[in-house]
Parts: structure tokens; C-alpha cells; sequence
């Protein structure tokens, strides 16, 4: 949302302010705390038709507000059932908002509970790689609005956590992945446990034509609203791509860095290996940076999230984990460590910067085989990405050939993950950790033990010992004895008779 500006291209009669727009004053208020009174053009159109319980797919730039754009209305709309009763029963769950991510899970939560602060309406947040217990406590306390990723969802629905039989409002935030292959198994049990009548609302920054598609199965007679072109990036946003070889990209962002000044940078890597040595080396070039990707923990991603909105961080290593709704106030540069394979991908990893209409910078560095993902997201925005030259000082370059020299092999083997590496985490994470452990395997750690010399005795054949030999000897006439005593003992005295005494 913006404070006061106004779109160029529509006239300032066309949008209302927030008070005009018909907010429950508890809502109006609250918004008006945050230092808001016109609306984006997204919300705009998509506030009044959402409160009215049309169903709407809204397509617009990333950092336009589509979070707010269904929050205000569902909160609005679930006011007829606000109450300040301590019962879990009068809280059931009203609305349901799905998101493709654990941070924009928590991200939502906190919109709603900005929006919601004036009212008694409860929310909650369930997500995965955190303990379940708390999640658990907090559903049975009951809540108006629940904000979830599908996985943890199902798990407490099949834990019997949740009751979702009154849920009249569903909300598919980043609607392109929601109903990707990968969530689309999830979507369809979860989406079967709703009410049939229902208000569904999808908002995205991209839209292709098979999600639009797939998107209008869940909805009924939506409303398609676009703010933008089809797939468009901020006009805010400057784009740049520079060519170079895998080598010199890490001597690239450190120069930028430096050179520049930057703070708060975030810099996306294709794989969750590649984001975590990137990090690692950035590091001992004097650059402060943390990583966050699929295998950390909840904790440590959330930490990592921490200092560096706190600015404690220059750069943010992610993976596209970290490029789907993330609001972070005055990010001025987003580099592309490496192309992603997706071109909708780029426009998600690029709106972190320049968002409400600040200005923003899009750095992308590809080496001469990742040129084929350049033209496609150049097909995909409709518009040519400029390409510059960078020079980056020698000794920059000669430190980071002196720092893998040794390690030739794992150097070599990073440069290819990095410039055929997948966008999709789950494809590439497991093939490169396959690898990895390979190699950490070749190679002796600097952890392990010292070696110790092997007694001889672990290593020539064995050899029985005389003893050994007599006693082999030996056994097969005491077997035999035993065998005959058995023998010669009638059987009736083994039963217990009484021995015939002989005459």
C-alpha cells in the first residue's frame, strides 16, 4: 500500500481512500494507524468486490499489496461474527488462507494481526519445521482466521486438530505455485473438506494460462482483475545482466557489495548447497552474510530472517524459498547469483526490491550457458534486459582462485551445479547432496580421528593353535561314546520304569 502517491496512468478520482471504501471502523482504524489512506490500484478493485463475496483472481506486480487485498476483506466479512467469548466453540474456524511457504505463512499472520488488532477476532499460524504442540494448544482455543502451508495443515487434520466444516472464505496466496504440480495433490484433499458454497479467492504476481486454467475450477464465475500486464515487472525496478564466467560471480557480488555500499542485499542461488558455500565464502571476504533454504530449520531461517530485516546482515543468500511474498521494507538491490530455469521465478525474485513504489535495482550474472534462461525471461516480461560490462578488480578474482586452489575439484563441481542447477529445490537438492556426500567422502575430514596403526594381528590369516588342533581331535571319539551310552539305556527306564533285575 501507498501513503499518498498515486498511479500516473489512472486518475486520482478513479480510487478511493480507504474511509470510502466502506471498512468496518475497527478495520479503518487500524489501517489508518499504519500510516496508509489510498489504496494501490490491486486493492482497489479487489477490496470492494472481495467484501461484496464475489469470488476474485487477482493478478498484479509483486510489492502492490495483494497481501492487504484479501486480509481487509476477510476480516471485514467475519466482523458479523465477532465475539469476546472465552469458548473455543464460538471461534471455529471462518477462514482459511493457504500459503507456498513457511515465511509467507508467518508474513500473512502478521498482516492479519496488524489489520485485526482492534477486534476480537482470533488468527493462527500452522507451519512445518516447528514443534506441532503449540500449533495444537492454539487450534483448540479456537480461531476466526487460520493461515496454513498444506503439509502442516493436513497433519493436524489427520490429527484431528482442526475442524474445517465452517470455513466460508478460501484465499490461495500466490496462486501460480499453490497450484503447481508439486501442491496440487495437497490442495485437492484439502479443498474437499471445505463447504461447497464458499468465496475463494487466488492472488499472484504471475499468472500463466494453464494456472488460470486450473484456478477457475475452484472458483465460481470469478472476477479477473490485472493491474499490470500479464506477468509484468515494477517499472520501479532497474534490470541489468552482466556476463562472466561461474568463476568470477562470487568476486562479482563481493565487488558490488563493497564498492557500492550496498546493505540488505539479497542474492539468489539455485540449490541449497550452492546457498550455503556462497554464504560460507562471502564470509571470509569480509562480507556479513547468513543463508536460508529448505534443509535449515525453521528456527535458524527465521533467525536469519531477523538480522537482516535488522540490518545485521549485508547479504541474504536464498534460495526461491525466500523469493515468494517476502516483505522487506528498503531492499535496494536483488542480485541473480544464478538464472533460474523458471522465467516466472525471476519476476517473484526480482519484486523483493522496489516495493510501495520505492526504487529498486535487479543484478543478474550469467555464464555463457545460462544465456538460453535470459532470453526466456526476456520472453516472458516482454522487454529486453539490458546487458553491462563489470569490472572486477584482479586481486578480487585472484583471492578466490588462490582460496580453491586446492580444492580444484569441489571448485569445478560448484561452478556446474551452479550454472545447471534447477530452480525447483526439491529436484536439485537431492542429486546435489548425492554428490556432495560422494565427495566428502573422497576426501579425509577434518574432523575425523587420526589414524592409528594396525596391529598385525587384524590382518594375517588365521591360523588354529595346537590346542585347537588336539581338542578337533578329541571330539569325534567323545561323540561317539556319549552316542553309545545313549544307546544302551532301555527306553522304559527313560519313562520312568522300573529296571527287570536279572534272574
Amino acid at each position: 500500500m501507498t501513503s499518498t502517491t498515486q498511479p500516473t496512468d489512472t486518475p486520482v478520482a478513479a480510487i478511493p481512500t480507504f474511509s470510502e471504501i466502506g471498512l468496518h471502523p475497527a478495520l479503518l482504524q487500524a489501517v489508518l494507524d499504519t500510516g496508509y489512506t489510498i489504496p494501490t490500484p490491486i486493492q482497489a478493485q479487489a477490496v470492494p468486490l472481495a467484501m461484496a463475496g464475489q469470488d476474485v483472481m487477482g493478478a498484479a506486480q509483486t510489492g502492490t499489496g495483494k497481501t492487504a487485498a484479501f486480509t481487509l476483506p476477510i476480516l471485514h466479512r467475519l466482523m458479523a461474527f465477532a465475539n469476546s467469548s472465552a469458548s473455543p466453540a464460538r471461534h471455529p474456524v471462518r477462514a482459511l488462507i493457504l500459503t507456498p511457504t513457511r515465511e509467507l505463512a508467518d508474513q500473512v499472520a502478521d498482516s492479519v494481526k496488524r489489520y485485526g488488532k482492534l477486534t476480537p477476532l482470533r488468527s493462527t499460524v500452522v507451519f512445518g519445521g516447528v514443534d506441532i504442540n503449540p500449533q495444537k494448544e492454539a487450534l483448540r482455543n479456537g480461531c476466526e482466521v487460520l493461515i496454513a502451508t498444506p503439509g502442516r495443515l493436513l497433519d493436524h487434520v489427520e490429527q484431528r486438530n482442526v475442524n474445517l466444516s465452517q470455513v466460508g472464505i478460501l484465499v490461495l496466496d500466490e496462486a501460480d505455485r499453490m497450484l503447481d504440480m508439486g501442491f496440487l495433490p495437497d490442495l485437492e484433499r484439502i479443498i474437499r473438506l471445505l463447504p461447497t458454497p464458499r468465496q475463494t479467492l487466488l492472488f499472484s504476481a504471475t499468472f500463466s494460462n494453464d494456472i488460470r486454467k486450473l484456478g477457475r475450477t475452484y472458483l465460481n464465475s470469478p472476477i479477473e482483475i490485472e493491474v499490470a500486464g500479464r506477468n509484468a515487472t515494477a517499472d520501479t525496478v532497474t534490470q541489468i545482466a552482466y556476463a562472466m564466467s561461474g568463476d568470477a560471480k562470487r568476486a562479482a557480488v563481493v565487488h558490488l557489495v563493497k564498492s557500492r555500499g550496498l546493505k540488505q542485499v539479497i542474492v539468489f542461488s539455485n540449490t541449497k548447497i550452492g546457498t550455503g558455500r556462497l554464504a560460507r565464502q562471502l564470509e571470509l571476504d569480509g562480507v556479513r552474510a547468513e543463508s536460508i533454504h529448505g534443509d535449515k530449520t525453521q528456527a535458524d531461517r527465521m533467525k536469519a530472517l531477523e538480522a537482516f530485516k535488522a540490518g545485521e546482515l549485508e547479504v541474504l543468500v536464498a534460495t526461491d524459498v525466500a523469493a515468494r511474498g517476502l516483505d522487506v521494507a528498503g531492499v535496494p538491490c536483488v542480485i541473480n547469483y544464478d538464472l533460474p530455469h523458471s522465467a516466472e521465478d525471476y519476476v517473484h525474485r526480482i519484486g523483493r526490491t522496489g516495493r510501495a513504489g520505492a526504487l529498486g535495482e535487479a543484478i543478474s550474472l550469467f555464464a555463457p550457458s545460462e544465456e538460453k534462461y535470459l532470453l526466456d525471461i526476456e520472453k516472458l516480461i516482454k522487454s529486453s534486459i539490458v546487458r553491462g560490462t563489470l569490472e572486477i578488480p584482479g586481486e578480487l578474482l585472484a583471492r578466490g582462485s588462490s582460496r580453491d586452489e586446492p580444492r580444484t575439484g569441489r571448485s569445478s563441481f560448484g561452478s556446474e551445479r551452479s550454472s545447471g542447477a534447477s530452480s525447483s529445490e526439491r529436484s536439485s537438492s537431492g542429486r546435489s547432496s548425492q554428490s556432495d556426500r560422494a565427495e566428502r567422502g573422497a576426501r579425509p575430514s577434518r574432523y575425523s580421528a587420526p589414524a592409528k596403526p594396525l596391529d598385525d594381528f587384524f590382518t594375517k590369516p588365521y591360523q588354529p593353535s595346537a590346542a585347537s588342533l588336539a581338542a578337533a581331535a578329541q571330539a569325534p571319539a567323545t561323540s561317539l561314546k556319549k552316542h553309545s551310552l545313549l544307546t544302551k539305556r532301555p527306553v522304559g527306564l527313560l519313562l520312568g520304569a522300573a529296571q527287570k533285575k536279572p534272574d
